[in-house]
């Protein structure tokens, strides 16, 4: 399997780039190679420009696993969602893919040095976000 040329790769870097929405976080000039700061510089903008992706398969996997989320309070839908994506490997690592695969080459490479500690950190910011985000969750869910 031969390597694809470095202009090829640096223009898809580029465009994954651009298409990413800008977050505020009050980050240093300059990048560090720091989980914090791959946190705030990569996960936060991927997991906003995927959130309308994030929240479609939550439902999906709720509809498919015949969860009955719309009957359940506020509380209660927000803790099935934490417990669906803490305890259920599939959705899990399918969020993780859906996350990962909008990573630079760079952003890759660092991603598999830290993978245990950056995915614990991904998975949190999912929960919050759907849990941020629950009416738009139950309403993606189709009627009974």
């Amino acid at each position: 399997m031969s390597a694809l040329p470095s202009a090829v790769v640096s223009a898809a870097d580029a465009a994954l780039l651009a298409l990413r929405p800008p977050v505020t976080a009050e980050l240093p000039a300059a990048p560090a190679a720091t989980v914090a700061d791959f946190l705030h510089r990569t996960l936060r903008p991927v997991l906003k420009l995927q959130n309308e992706r994030l929240l479609a398969v939550i439902a999906d996997f709720l509809h498919d696993h015949h969860i009955p989320f719309r009957a359940a309070s506020v509380a209660e839908q927000q803790r099935l969602v934490a417990e669906l994506l803490w305890r259920n490997t599939k959705l899990r690592y399918t969020l993780i893919g859906l996350v990962v695969g909008m990573f630079t080459t760079e952003e890759l490479g660092f991603y598999r040095t830290q993978r245990s500690e950056l995915n614990r950190r991904l998975l949190e910011l999912a929960v919050r976000r759907a849990h941020d985000q629950t009416p738009a969750l139950a309403a993606l869910l189709p009627m009974p």
